[in-house]
């Protein structure tokens, strides 16, 4: 009976053992792509202002135009 817990105990522990190692690749590869996002985030970010400034000295002139004729 006792081999049988010793067993059963190893299964468990070795299956832990297991799951414990997928979910460190896991977390691994999850913090891997959070890097990319932020990095993907913080370059749309820079695009957009650049896009941003370009439309607003776009209609600078625009407006400077209008007001000249």
């Amino acid at each position: 009976m006792a081999n049988f817990d010793i067993d059963q105990l190893e299964r468990r522990v070795d299956g832990l053992i297991h799951l414990c190692r997928r979910l460190r690749e896991e977390n691994a590869s999850l913090r891997a792509r959070q890097d990319v996002l932020v990095a993907e985030r913080g370059e749309l970010i820079e695009k957009t202002e650049q896009a941003r400034s370009r439309v607003e000295a776009m209609l600078s002139r625009l407006r400077a135009m209008e007001e000249s004729l």
